[in-house]
């Protein structure tokens, strides 16, 4: 079963476009990443409004807050 993360964003944010690059290579390697805009739910919003992009695990939670590399991301993957 592939590892399943979401990236909480918002359109027109280029930050968030940024974070889709990086994830992009683990993306073709299986890495289900759902995009979830903030503006979706008040919770999100509340929550993520001035720390966007967030990848969050599915599995266990665990959140990785932007700036991030793929070198971060494949170390917070394993």
């Amino acid at each position: 079963m592939s590892l399943q993360c979401e990236l909480f964003g918002t359109l027109g944010c280029h930050l968030c476009e940024d974070a889709e690059q990086v994830l992009q290579p683990f993306v073709n390697q299986g890495l289900v990443v759902e995009l979830l805009d903030i503006v979706d739910s008040p919770d999100w919003l509340e929550r993520y409004a001035l720390s966007i992009p967030v990848l969050r695990r599915v599995d266990n939670g665990h959140e990785l807050q932007w700036p991030f590399t793929a070198e971060d991301v494949q170390q917070w993957l394993t």
